[in-house]
This record gives structure tokens, sequence and C-alpha cells, in this order.
């Protein structure tokens, strides 16, 4: 018998186009509506700030989740360029372009998130650039082919992904920051000051303390940023990478609980029936972590779309993933998992040197257990370190000597 339900996707994302992927490979044979605003089908940004950036061939077509066929071929039906402009969740609807209306059984949120912008003075100016979309990256891997003076404003990920990728391409690069030292607010001080000596060894600068005031030029051109403490930065070029905020707009008009995100349970159910979300829009009540979190990488939006379908589809879904992301920078490739702002853990426990050539892992630990480890040029370990994280927001400590031995297998610490 036919399966005559309808299952609407509202964002042709990473997230959305995993949850339409799972449905079908679990044998769902009913009606699929991928609705996306943008004009590409579904990509992955990782290549955004990476590969693509810096220009390696055929890394633009990599970043696409599947091929241009796949959807048609799968019987999904991919509305690309088309906004879901009001959604009702009594009625089981969504409107498209404030014109059509939509029926759907179960419905998937992974709206995504959106650019933070910088409301300065000349933010409007030529050569004053974001970077969220394939189009954006498109237009600034074109700009870093030419620019000779270089402006980053945020020494997030982004910012320093953008960093090494404008110094691969020649420019001049000065990283303004806020805080005292790049990702502090991610890694703290002992990581956060790995990355500053990467890339002042690449010849970045880094004004560190002090903010944008204004963008200043010429014919509506760029031509320099003005910090807020006095200095002027010759700049062709400025890319603001300030952080992301959730898009939440369809769940607000659709009455859901949102709280910096999407509000959802273990299961990815939101507060109304049939509704569910799934990637960086979703605040998530994180079964392991013991608390509500908001999760903006790449991982999460793969294998939240993945947990997703299952969910749509009835099946017991908890997510519980470790949150993990991964950066490239110049010849430094990183993996981290767990969760561990400053202020909530007591040491950075080191395995091998920092400062050496054959790679390291940091463990960020608390009371002996482990919540978070970064493995930095040492591959094939994320595994037995998500164990120990496991472990450790579970309640159990491990002898933290041995953790920092290089000698003992990390498999060895939870024998």
């Amino acid at each position: 018998m036919a399966d005559e339900r309808t299952f609407v996707i509202v964002g042709a994302s990473l997230a959305g186009a995993k949850a339409a992927e799972t449905l079908r490979a679990e044998g769902f044979t009913g009606k699929i509506v991928l609705i996306g605003e943008e004009t590409e089908r579904p990509y992955e940004r990782p290549p955004l700030s990476k590969a693509h950036l810096q220009g390696k061939e055929g890394a633009r077509e990599k970043a696409f989740v599947h091929e241009p066929g796949w959807y048609s071929e799968h019987d999904v039906d991919l509305r690309l360029a088309t906004r879901v402009t009001h959604l009702d969740p009594p009625a089981h609807t969504v409107t498209l372009d404030g014109v059509d209306e939509l029926h759907y059984d179960k419905l998937l949120l992974t709206t995504g998130s959106r650019v933070r912008t910088l409301p300065v003075p000349g933010a409007d100016l030529a050569g004053v650039r974001y970077l969220r979309t394939l189009d954006e990256s498109d237009a600034l891997l074109a700009h870093l082919r030419t620019a000779a003076n270089v402006v980053i404003i945020g020494a997030g990920w982004i910012g320093l992904e953008t960093a090494a990728a404008a110094r691969h391409h020649g420019a001049s690069v000065t990283v303004v920051e806020q805080a005292d030292l790049p990702l502090q607010r991610v890694l703290g001080d002992e990581v956060g000051r790995i990355y500053a000596d990467l890339h002042r060894a690449q010849g970045v600068d880094f004004r560190f303390g002090t903010s944008v005031a204004s963008f200043t030029g010429a014919d509506g051109r760029l031509s320099a940023v003005e910090l807020s403490d006095g200095t002027s930065l010759p700049a062709d070029l400025a890319v603001v990478g300030i952080g992301i905020q959730p898009n939440t707009e369809l769940a607000v008009d659709g009455g859901l609980a949102v709280d910096n995100g999407i509000v959802v349970d273990p299961g990815l159910r939101t507060s109304a029936d049939d509704v569910y979300a799934a990637g960086d829009v979703v605040n998530l009540d994180h079964p392991l972590l013991g608390r509500r979190i908001r999760v903006e990488h790449w991982a999460n939006a793969l294998n939240g779309g993945k947990a997703a379908g299952r969910a749509l589809l009835g099946e017991d879904v908890v997510y519980d993933r470790v949150p993990y992301f991964f950066s490239d920078q110049y010849d430094l490739g990183m993996e981290y998992s767990g969760y561990a702002p400053p202020g909530e853990y007591d040491r950075v426990v080191f395995r091998g040197d920092p400062a050496g050539q054959d790679g390291f892992i940091a463990f960020w630990v608390k009371d002996g257990r482990v919540l978070a480890g970064m493995n930095a040029n040492v591959w094939d370990v994320t595994d037995p370190i998500q164990a120990l994280i496991r472990a450790g927001y579970q309640g159990r400590a491990i002898d933290l000597d041995r953790l920092a031995d290089p000698a003992v297998p990390l498999a060895d610490l939870l024998a």
C-alpha cells in the first residue's frame, strides 16, 4: 500500500539533505518536499572557509551533498529560491513566498543560521564581506586573489581560517579581536596561545583588546578600517567573522518554543505536534551533557539530519552525539570533541609537546574527568577521545599522569 504522507523539510541545508536521504534509505515512500532559499542545491559549509577559499581545484563541487540528479532520482521535490513565510502547526501547513499553502504530515525545520553583522559606519562599502554561503565564498575567493591588505574582524574559527587563506594568496593580514587571544572563548588561554603563535609565524598581525569603530573609503570602496583605539588599518578587503545567529523567525511565527534556537527534546521534537528540528538552529536538551546546548558545527548538521530523518519515521531517537568539529590552518589540522567552556574546567592536560613537530592532544578536565579533547596533527584518535569524554560526563575520573603519557594507549585509560 502506497504511503500517502507528505514530509516537508524547510532548509535545503546539509541537515535537510541528510534527513531526506535517510528517509529514503529507511524505506519511506511518501512525498518529500525539501525547500531552500538559496539557488544552490544543498552543500556542506567547511570547504567555504577551507579548501575552496584557498582555491583548491575541485573543492567547490565537492562541497555539494549530492550529485545534481540525486533529488529527482530519489523522488525528492527540491524547491530552491523559495522562502517559507508562514507556519501554522494546528493546520499542519506552511506558506511559500507568502502565496502558496503546502500541507504536511510531518515537518522538519533545518533553517540554520546567518551571520551576525557589524553595524558601524561604512559597513556598506564595497570590500566589506561576510562568509556564510557558497556565493559569498566564491566572491571572497575572487577578491582574495587580488587583495593586498586584508583585515579580519573576529579571531574565531571562520576568522582564522580566512586569515590562513588570505596568507595563502599572499595578502598582508591583520586580525582584530576584542578578546586577549584567538579562540579564547572556545579553547581558553593555553590553546588560544598556540593559535596566536601559529598565525604570527605565518606573518599575521593581531590587534587584541580592540574593535572596529568604522570602515572608511572613497567612491564607495573600502580603503581603511578604523579601530576603537584610534588605529587606522589600510585595507582593500575586510572580512567580518563575529559569529552567527539561528534563523528562528519561522519557528517564532508558528508559536514554537524558542530560546537561543528552536527548543527541542532529545528526540529532536519541538513544542508543536509533528514538528521536528535539527542542525545549528536547534537548542537541544543534550542527554550526555545534562544541559541545553546549541552546536554550530558541520558534524551536528550531518548527524542531526540523519537522526531527524529517523525521528520523522517514528523511531525512538535519542540524539546524544558528542559535539565535534575540525579546522585546518596552514600545516596544523585539528579535531575537537566535547564541551568545556572557560570557567568550567580546572586544567588543560597535554599529551605530547604543543611546540613540537609531532602533534599533540589537549584535554580539558575537571576533577579528573575529561570534558573535551583536541587532537592536533594526531589522527585516528577521535573514538577513544570521545569515549573518555562520555565517561567523564558520566562522572568517571581517570589518572591524569597516564592521560598525559603518550606511551599509554588512550583506550587503556578506561580499562
